[in-house]
């Protein structure tokens, strides 16, 4: 019986998809649920699983080929079973003499680095477009997995003398996903009235807090105690205060969100994606930490649904991991304000009339200034700044 295979339901903010790679080809064995195809949509990379166990009969597209909702991509002879190929056929008499040969100890063959059909979607996809074989690349990413980048690097040595020895080019088309970050930033850029306030927040007592319960918070809930908890949690309390800062615009309207869905900033090897944890004004130190390693766990494997990405009514952004000073984060529409962290550098700052050493960070609120006004933004960053500063304040809603 043949069974069709159809691109999945698509949400209304997603109108098609490009297939990304294809893991069978034509007169495969397959298994009910085993990945056949990768699709790219503008944020996320969606897995096609087989419906049935068969035989893979007919693929309608090719790799690149952009694909609608509930269009059929493929079609499996259900219950069929897979022709032996030639090879296999000639190979199974010579299986008798195996036993002679076996005698003789041979040396292991070498482990294989990577294959294409191991790698995360995103380095899989430029690793099939540009011809490159993963097991010949060195991998730079954790535990030495082979990244999107460390097959662009590979992919421009390889042509470098043709492309002109000491001054190499390449020529890489946009994804979809980078496509779509270019689309936001431009619409952001043009539509918003945008404006940057900062603060510097001393993390004394936070640092304080974190290496006095640190290990005992990691034994009771299996998570690490890190700073992100406590900027999400001091931004809802202070989005509840400040309700301007977490509005968003609609046409002539603006909408205020009595809840705090905080978008948070991930980067991937194919750009930056926004998870959102939604209710974080419910939410306790524990959970905002493990919704947190969840999101960033699955955003780097390629495992993010569409519903993790949408709607947020505030965006937190973190450059400090990668060492950013200070910084003018952008806006996320129809979000109306992202707070931007930077990275802890020790200053000196005067204390009751002393000149001691602190640990110091910049925060930047980006807003747009047609609806929150520079009063309003300045006082959500003293929230933040006063709350982070006094820790015991956020663990009283103050």
């Amino acid at each position: 019986m043949a069974i069709e295979v159809k691109v999945p339901v698509l949400p209304e903010s997603v109108s098609d998809a490009t297939i990304a790679s294809w893991h069978k080809k034509a007169g495969d064995a397959v298994k009910r649920d085993e990945n056949l195809l990768d699709l790219e949509t503008d944020k996320v990379v969606l897995e096609v699983p087989s419906p049935v166990d068969g035989v893979l009969k007919e693929i309608k597209f090719a790799e690149g080929a952009t694909v609608t909702s509930q269009q059929i991509i493929a079609v499996i002879e259900e219950g069929a079973v897979a022709a032996a190929t030639p090879a296999a056929v000639e190979a199974a008499p010579a299986a008798k003499a195996a036993p002679a040969a076996a005698a003789v100890p041979a040396k292991a063959a070498p482990a294989t680095v990577a294959s294409n059909d191991n790698l995360p979607p995103g380095a899989r996809f430029t690793a099939n477009t540009s011809g490159v074989d993963a097991a010949q690349v060195e991998g730079t990413g954790r535990r030495g997995a082979v990244t999107k980048e460390d097959i662009v690097n590979y992919a421009s040595g390889k042509t470098a003398g043709v492309s002109g020895g000491a001054r190499p080019e390449e020529r890489v088309p946009m994804t979809r996903m980078r496509k779509r970050i270019a689309e936001r930033l431009m619409l952001s850029k043009n539509s918003i009235a945008m404006l940057t306030s900062f603060n510097e927040v001393n993390l004394a007592n936070v640092m304080a807090m974190r290496k006095a319960l640190g290990d005992q918070f990691q034994k009771d809930y299996g998570i690490k105690l890190g700073f992100m908890s406590f900027f999400a949690k001091a931004a809802a309390n202070a989005l509840a205060r400040h309700p301007a800062v977490n509005a968003s615009v609609d046409g002539d309207d603006v909408i205020y969100h009595g809840y705090a869905d905080i978008s948070i900033a991930v980067s991937t090897d194919k750009g930056l994606v926004t998870p959102v944890l939604r209710n974080v004004e419910r939410m306790g130190f524990a959970e905002i930490e493990q919704a947190i390693a969840g999101y960033a766990t699955a955003a780097r494997e390629g495992g993010l649904k569409l519903e993790d990405l949408q709607g947020g009514t505030f965006t937190i952004t973190n450059g400090g991991t990668f060492g950013s000073l200070l910084s003018t984060p952008i806006v996320n529409p129809p979000q109306s304000a992202i707070l931007g962290m930077h990275t802890i550098k020790e200053r000196p700052i005067v204390e009751n009339g002393q000149v001691v050493a602190a640990p110091m960070m910049y925060i930047a609120l980006s807003y747009d200034h047609r609806v929150i006004d520079g009063k309003d933004a300045v006082l959500f960053l003293v929230d933040i700044k006063n709350q982070l500063e006094n820790p015991h304040r956020m663990l009283l809603g103050m």
